[in-house]
């Protein structure tokens, strides 16, 4: 009885499988740093704008 065939048959399946899990996963961490990366990004712009207000002698409080 030769079982040669039935692993590697076992193991694309098993890999397949495997490799469905890992990208689901990475898409779930993905999406959730997705926020992270906006609020980042907002967060440097406020930071830019408040530098270039300093550069020009601006005050937080003038409009």
């Amino acid at each position: 009885m030769d079982l040669g065939g039935f692993n590697w048959s076992l193991l694309t399946i098993v890999g397949a499988i495997v490799l469905a899990i890992v990208i689901a996963w990475a898409a779930l961490r993905n999406r959730s740093s997705r926020r992270d990366v906006e609020r980042s990004e907002r967060a440097t712009h406020r930071l830019y704008e408040e530098e270039e207000r300093a550069h020009r002698g601006e005050s937080d409080n003038v409009p």
